[in-house]
């Protein structure tokens, strides 16, 4: 007697749909997926409402890689309805492990943002100041859509989650691995990132020579070296703390690591972890004596948008999570 298939599901939050394609970007190796396994839910690309999914009995799902941060109430809606169905959820991509790009929208408030969008841009013709509301009242009733939050959230700051693919979008690897890995018997442990422990850096094939560096380049000021370690030719680097798994690939293309991965295992703070990294090899560290307090913030200063740059990723995720603001 055959096996049953397993049955899958997919949902995209607030991503931006990089996630979606990155499930495809398996290609041929999606054979050997519905060998295994149904897709029961996936909005994107299956003619599947909200109703049919409330009508599953719970844990229907076996698995629901869930892509994409918390950002409105339909999300969080559908992050607490398809953790009830799903036996295993996972968080499939940067947005949904650590609040992805979204997320740094934790620097503004829901009036700063709808300020920004629908009110003060040189395109926007809005005279009479209308924004977003969740109700509002029209001739055939009352018509509502969903509540825009204050703060993204990240999905296991919303739900139980029980394991983490990172990258964005995941590398095909790291997707592949996903499958393999929970369609087995014996799964990994609760909780686990399914990627190695190790940094980007220990994947990098870029020499490294414990340079220091004096001034700081933005990708566009300077063509890097193809060979030498891009951190030692004065270029922020997110590699030395960020998880590895992704190949290095932006690396190899000449691009500096962004922090897709998420921090490294030992590390969990990952903008901390790279600012640290950063006062190495400045030489703030060791050699403290050299460095007036002038020198420091010209140093300082050549780091455009440090939080953009630290925690383009992880934001939410992080100890700092959102900019306060007091009203």
């Amino acid at each position: 007697m055959s096996k049953e298939k397993l049955k899958i599901a997919f949902y995209w939050a607030a991503s931006c749909g990089g996630c979606e394609i990155a499930v495809l970007d398996i290609n041929e190796k999606i054979l050997d997926v519905v060998q295994i396994a149904d897709i029961v839910f996936w909005p994107v690309a299956m003619d599947v409402k909200y109703k049919d999914v409330e009508n599953m009995p719970d844990k229907h799902i076996d698995i629901c890689f869930f892509n994409g941060g918390i950002r409105n109430s339909e999300q969080e809606y559908m992050a607490k309805l398809l953790r009830q169905k799903s036996k295993v959820l996972v968080a499939y991509g940067a947005c949904a492990h650590l609040g992805g790009v979204p997320g740094l929208a934790n620097l503004s408030s829901k009036k700063e943002i709808f300020e920004k969008v629908y009110l003060s841009t040189p395109s926007t013709v809005n005279s009479e100041g209308v924004v977003p509301q969740p109700k509002t009242k029209v001739g055939e009733g009352e018509l509502e859509i969903p509540e825009f939050y204050d703060t993204v959230r990240t999905l296991d700051q919303t739900v139980d989650v029980d394991y983490y693919v990172p990258g964005c979008p995941p590398a095909v690897e790291r997707t592949l691995y996903a499958i393999e890995a929970l369609t087995k018997d014996s799964p990994p442990p609760k909780g686990t990132v399914l990627a190695p422990p190790k940094s980007v850096c220990d994947e990098c094939p870029r020499k490294k020579e414990s340079k220091k560096v004096s001034n700081v380049y933005r990708v566009y000021e300077k063509i890097p070296e193809p060979e030498k370690c891009l951190l030692e030719q004065g270029f922020i680097c997110m590699g030395p703390a960020t998880r590895g798994g992704c190949g290095a690939r932006c690396l190899k293309a000449n691009m500096p690591c962004t922090g897709c991965g998420g921090p490294c295992p030992n590390s969990p703070e990952q903008g901390a972890a790279m600012i640290s990294a950063l006062a190495s090899i400045l030489g703030l560290e060791e050699e403290k004596e050299m460095y007036t307090e002038e020198k420091v913030e010209k140093l300082v200063d050549q780091i455009k948008d440090p939080i953009g740059t630290f925690y383009m990723y992880a934001l939410p995720a992080s100890i700092l999570r959102r900019r306060v603001i007091r009203q």
